[in-house]
């Protein structure tokens, strides 16, 4: 049976702009590196969390909720845009939950928390927005 949880702290941070997935490493004869498009996100993210909470470094169990927000195309007609606004329509599209999950985590792995490994609970959702975004809820947890 598992015993409830109590919520010790939370973070809230919303990260502005189109969601974006972690990108695989790209190789070039014996190099490895990142692609810079994530590079930057993940320097984003790093800057707007240490930029509200400085270095948090949880070392205990984390429950992380992850909301991502994409922007309704402009070919959208006025009925689908409404019930994307609504909820009714959810994006389907690329990045995949998991992978936008991953640059966020990585992203704050050593600096909000000792390691994602950390992390007990994840839930991650897509949505439309007019204003797209990344918004992440981290509660610590006893």
């Amino acid at each position: 049976m598992r015993e409830a949880m109590e919520v010790i702290k939370e973070y809230r941070l919303c990260i502005p702009g189109e969601p974006m997935a972690k990108a695989r490493p790209r190789f070039t004869g014996k190099f490895v590196y990142t692609p810079a498009k994530t590079v930057n996100y993940e320097v984003l993210i790093k800057e707007l969390f240490i930029g509200k909470y400085g270095s948090v470094m949880i070392d205990g169990y984390i429950n992380a909720n992850i909301v991502a927000y994409f922007f309704i195309p402009k070919s959208a007609s006025k009925k689908k845009r409404d019930e994307m606004i609504k909820g009714v329509l959810l994006p389907t599209k690329k990045p995949d939950l998991d992978n936008i999950a991953k640059i966020i985590l990585d992203s704050l792995n050593k600096i909000a928390f000792v390691d994602d490994s950390y992390v007990t609970r994840l839930s991650v959702e897509k949505y439309y927005s007019e204003n797209p975004r990344v918004e992440v809820f981290i509660s610590e947890m006893n």
